[in-house]
Parts: C-alpha cells; sequence; structure tokens
C-alpha cells in the first residue's frame, strides 16, 4: 500500500509541478519512448541475468505491495513455541521431540502455530538444527557455525533480486539517454522541417531523459531499497531461532534462552519482557 502511496506522491510532485509552471502533460506522452527504454532495460535484464535470478527477481516482486508480515505477534508467536519445545526437552529429553521435529505438520505442538507453520523456511530450519541437537553428536560451536553459514546463504539468495533490480533502475538513465539521443537524430533529419515543429521533435527527444531519471529514481531504485528492508526483516526470524537454540544447548533454561532470542530483535517489533511472559502463560492454559 506505501508503495502505490509513494507513487502517487512522486507523479503528483512531478507532474503537478510541470503543469504549474505552465507545461502541458500531453507533450510528456510518449509511448515510442517508453518502449525504447523499457524494452531496452527488460532485454539487458534477461541478458544480465541467470535463468534462477530472473524467476526470483519476479517472484520477489510482488511482494513489495504486501505490508511486513514479520510483526511483534508473529515473534511472540515463534519464542512461544521455541519456550514450549524447550520445555518439553528439559522435562522429557531431547528423544521426546523426535516425532514433533520429523512431522512439524502433524505435531501438537507446532499445529497450534499456524503463522510459523505457515513459514516452512523457518520451521525447517528450527527442525533441521533440534535435529541435530537430538543427535548428539555435535557441540555447540559447530551448530553455531553452521547456522552461521546457513543464514549467510539465505541472506545472499535473497539479495539476488535486490541486486538484480538495482542494476535495472542503474541502467534506466542511460537507456533515457539512448531514447533522446535517437530523438535527436530523427530531429536531424528533418532540419527542413518549420521552427514550431521540430522544436516538438526536441521536445520528445528530451522526454527520453526525463523518463528515464523519473523511471530509476522514482520507481524502480526504491523497491530494491524496499526489498532490502524486508530481507533484513526475514533473517532476523533466524538469528532469533539460533540463539534461543545455542542458549539452551549452553544449559539456559527455556525461559532464559527465550530471553536470548528476544534480546535480538528490532526494537520496533520486539516485545517486553512482561509481554511475552504474559503471552507464554497463556499459551500454556490453552
Amino acid at each position: 500500500m506505501l508503495v502505490i502511496v509513494g507513487y502517487i506522491i512522486v507523479c503528483a510532485s512531478v507532474f503537478g509541478g510541470f503543469v504549474m509552471a505552465g507545461g502541458h502533460v500531453a507533450v510528456l506522452f510518449q509511448p515510442l519512448e517508453l518502449l525504447m527504454i523499457g524494452g531496452a532495460a527488460f532485454g539487458a535484464f534477461f541478458v544480465g541475468n541467470n535463468g534462477k535470478s530472473i524467476k526470483a527477481t519476479l517472484k520477489a516482486l510482488p511482494t513489495v505491495l504486501k505490508g511486513s508480515r514479520y510483526t511483534k505477534a508473529l515473534y511472540m508467536e515463534l519464542m512461544t513455541l521455541l519456550f514450549e519445545i524447550l520445555s518439553k526437552v528439559r522435562k522429557e529429553g531431547l528423544m521426546s521431540i523426535e516425532g514433533d521435529i520429523e512431522n512439524p505438520e502433524q505435531s501438537a505442538i507446532f499445529s497450534k502455530y499456524p503463522g510459523i507453520l505457515a513459514d516452512h523456511h523457518i520451521v525447517e530450519f528450527m527442525t533441521d538444527y533440534l535435529r541435530l541437537m537430538v543427535s548428539g553428536n555435535m557441540d555447540a560451536f559447530q551448530i553455531e557455525n553452521l547456522m552461521d553459514n546457513e543464514i549467510d546463504t539465505h541472506h545472499a539468495e535473497g539479495e539476488v533480486p535486490i541486486h538484480c533490480v538495482a542494476k535495472l533502475g542503474d541502467g534506466l538513465p542511460a537507456f533515457g539517454i539512448v531514447a533522446a539521443v535517437m530523438g535527436v537524430v530523427h530531429t536531424m533529419e528533418s532540419v527542413g522541417l518549420p521552427p514550431s515543429e521540430l522544436g516538438m521533435l526536441i521536445a520528445k527527444a528530451l522526454v527520453g531523459t526525463f523518463l528515464g531519471i523519473l523511471l530509476a529514481y522514482g520507481f524502480v531504485g526504491p523497491l530494491a531499497a524496499l526489498l532490502e528492508q524486508k530481507l533484513h526483516e526475514s533473517s532476523k526470524m533466524f538469528q532469533c531461532v539460533k540463539v534461543t537454540l545455542l542458549a539452551s544447548l549452553n544449559g539456559y533454561a527455556p525461559a532464559l534462552a527465550v530471553e536470548f532470542g528476544r534480546k535480538v530483535l528490532f526494537s520496533t517489533e520486539r516485545p517486553t519482557f512482561s509481554e511475552l511472559e504474559e503471552h507464554i502463560k497463556s499459551s500454556k492454559s490453552k
């Protein structure tokens, strides 16, 4: 929603200012200039990226129109789930959660937290390392190193659409210049026309530069920044699970382990100690 609002503000400011200065909006409508700029940019996008990158970018772009799913409520759901699993381990031993981690969809614990269960990436991350803990063959340092490597891989994969969109935005001003040069070439071959008609041709040519810059910095470039913010948000889920499980592996009680995980969250979504404690208590009573 904010993306659409932002686009409306950009258009209203640019075109509104142009009209207020006495300009005619109709002259800015140049479909052929858009064809040259947009077509060349998308062609270069397909040339400069492999199939995986193109697929990842096309999959990521629709998410910019959605609000963030990483809310305080979701984080509390995650930490309550971790608390319940670690409490079961503490009371009944590591082997007691083997069925839960092998089939989380059928687990009585996981099924209580549909928001987490819907995110297969975080569920897989959590169950994989709980499985390693059950095996008992790795120490905390080895698991931490493995977690860091997996989070880095997740981050690197998430950066692919960001780089693709950013490079697409970076190329738009240059393609705008290409369209403008083509317009100037057309104007120069038409020097026999009356000055009024030549003026229109030059105006059309300059629109190419204008459109390239506007599309780059007003429309495409901000999408790369938004995708980057969404990536950082998604990484916090993994870091929360990592810190909580490592704290448990180092011998801390479930309540303290979950507190470790709470501390790594962004302050805007981080629940207070009392809020989390209350949420865990209410979950127990269900």
